[in-house]
């Protein structure tokens, strides 16, 4: 049973990680209908922003905040420069500038950090938590942390005049401008926002899985399950997903076909759902007169 737990609470905590990737990917695509297959990259980058600080001697908790406006901004710079100009042109153009991205990004780390293995240190300390032997520091801090990363993206989106903005210009950018929203910008500050929450997610991962430029390979693919499993057009949907997605996996990674087999799992999950429930759990279903 105390087995049984542990993959259990190591679900929840990957899981969470997976929920924050998959609400950066469902924000995007609720303000253009795209999904952008560079989020993964953009957080792998930022992870490698915040090794450098720590690196050169900042604390933790500084580089961590640090890391993740220079994310928000690098990601409103993104929208602005490479994807504002093809907003208009063929889908197929836009997946082009997103497979580009991602070769980018994926070199660039390569060329500058090498493709050396490195490890990321944790801010939670080694030893069990309150004396649990089912859980450890780091995966009960990440859940934390990522509980209070979607916490506060729920109030900032519910609450506030900026995040209520935001919402009207993904769900109706034509009224949206009629009553003096500026669409263009609410649209960038929604790729700098999903920057920021993959960079989260990338930094709680790191530990797990060490630091190299292709650490985020798996970890988006899961992502990308969580997403399509509670809806892509569900926020909440998201995130619901993500925690069923981590859970799913370590169950049926421990118990059933091996942890060697565990990408597997997200693979059947995207196929699963787009037979089954293309809408997800939580989506809609769209229908429209033709």
């Amino acid at each position: 049973m105390e087995a049984f737990l542990h993959q259990v609470v190591a679900g929840l905590a990957t899981g969470g990680i997976y929920a924050s990737l998959a609400l950066a990917l469902v924000m995007i695509h609720n303000a253009t209908r795209l999904v952008n297959f560079a989020q993964g990259e953009l957080a792998m980058f930022a992870t490698y922003l915040c090794w450098t600080m720590i690196q050169a001697g900042w604390p933790y908790w500084t580089a961590f905040f640090a890391t993740v406006v220079l994310s928000f901004v690098l990601g409103v710079a993104i929208e602005r420069i490479l994807i504002r100009p093809v907003e208009r042109a063929p889908v197929l153009t836009v997946v082009v500038v997103f497979i580009g991205l991602i070769l980018i990004l994926n070199s660039l780390a390569g060329w500058i950090f090498t493709y050396t293995i490195k490890s990321f240190p944790s801010p939670f300390p080694s030893a069990a938590p309150f004396g649990l032997h089912i859980v450890s520091a780091h995966e009960l801090g990440s859940i934390c942390v990522t509980m209070v990363v979607l916490l506060l993206v729920y109030a900032f989106f519910r609450f506030t005049p900026l995040g209520l903005a935001m919402r009207a210009a993904a769900q109706n950018p034509d009224s949206s401008r009629l009553v003096g929203i500026r669409v263009g910008w609410m649209l960038a500050l929604g790729w700098g926002l999903a920057s920021a929450i993959g960079a989260t997610a990338g930094m709680m991962v790191a530990p797990v899985v060490f630091l190299d430029p292709n650490m985020m390979t798996g970890v988006i693919l899961y992502a990308f399950a969580a997403a399509l499993v509670g809806g892509i057009d569900s926020p909440g949907g998201a995130v619901a997903g993500g925690f069923i997605v981590g859970v799913l996996e370590n169950l049926v990674g421990a118990y059933v076909i091996g942890t060697e087999l565990k990408l597997t799992v997200a693979l059947v999950l995207i196929v699963g759902v787009l037979v089954v429930r293309p809408a997800g759990l939580f989506g809609r279903v769209i229908v429209q007169r033709v």
